[in-house]
């Protein structure tokens, strides 16, 4: 092999590495969201994304003080959902959803859902990300 193609094998190859742990960091729950910080959230839907690599959920919230406040949920991606059970028309608007996950570490009213239970009773994981916390399904 001569240096030329050494030198472009040895670039492409430390380009690659370097790329990695950017990607793992860009999807990782930790980065964004407080594991100390659960959610157990019930309202409204207002809105549905079925996108990669993240879908999510918006729904709005009404607090004990009467103010509502619109929430949105990071799900999985739409494959996933779908191999769990979820469908996007399952996702009605106007229909009750309940979410279980945790909240953002910006402390808005954004967070990671790991369970949804819908308007028919089914309650279905929406969340994997590898470094999540672990937690049960929620009972109805």
């Amino acid at each position: 092999m001569n240096l030329s193609r050494w030198l472009i094998a040895l670039a492409a190859g430390s380009a690659a590495l370097i790329s990695v742990p950017q990607a793992q960091a860009h999807h990782a729950f930790a980065a964004e969201f407080d594991a100390k910080q659960p959610l157990d959230l019930s309202g409204t839907i207002t809105k549905a994304k079925w996108v990669n690599p993240h879908s999510w959920l918006y729904f709005d919230v009404t607090g004990p003080d009467g103010k509502v406040t619109n929430w949105g949920v990071e799900f999985g991606a739409p494959n996933s959902l779908a191999n769990a059970g979820l469908a996007k028309s399952d996702l009605k608007i106007g229909q009750p959803v309940r979410i279980r996950g945790f909240r953002s570490k910006n402390g808005e009213a954004f967070g990671y859902s790991v369970f949804v239970t819908l308007a028919d009773g089914r309650t279905i994981q929406t969340g994997g990300a590898q470094d999540a916390p672990t937690t049960e399904a929620p009972r109805p």
